[in-house]
């Protein structure tokens, strides 16, 4: 296989990932968001019942904020490779091997970006969730 047909596969097929992962995170963060504000904390039974429906979803965004960063790692290592796979087979311009270089850390950069905005998001909600179950406990006692 053509190592230009691997380098863009490898960087497409990393940001294509995290692309997804942002999507989830943002569609899970309404959901809950839309969840905690129609909730009536009234209606549950018992504490736990109450526990276990405000933090469904909130794994799945906790995970996203706790390894798209290694996922956007894993693209940029992969494309260095390839790009001193390059430089080993043929004699290479210094600019390309920057400019190759250079698109190796966007896979990290947009990893990052996915994290900080998944872990803002997981914030948000367990706060929410907290004071949620608060209210419940108030209204027990």
């Amino acid at each position: 296989m053509n190592i230009e047909v691997l380098k863009h596969l490898i960087d497409y097929g990393v940001i294509a990932l995290l692309i997804f992962m942002s999507f989830i995170s943002v569609w899970f963060f309404i959901e809950r968001v839309i969840f905690y504000k129609k909730l009536d904390v009234n209606i549950y039974k018992n504490k736990k019942a109450l526990e276990i429906a405000l933090t469904r979803h909130l794994t799945i965004i906790g995970t996203i904020a706790s390894n798209s960063v290694y996922i956007g790692l894993l693209g940029t290592v992969l494309a260095i490779m390839l790009t001193f796979m390059t430089m080993s087979g043929t004699n290479i311009e210094a600019e390309k091997i920057m400019s190759s270089l250079a698109l190796a850390l966007k896979a990290t950069a947009v990893g990052l970006v996915v994290a900080i905005v998944s872990m803002i998001f997981y914030n948000i909600l367990s706060r929410y969730a907290e004071v949620l179950e608060s209210k419940y406990e108030i209204k027990e006692i």
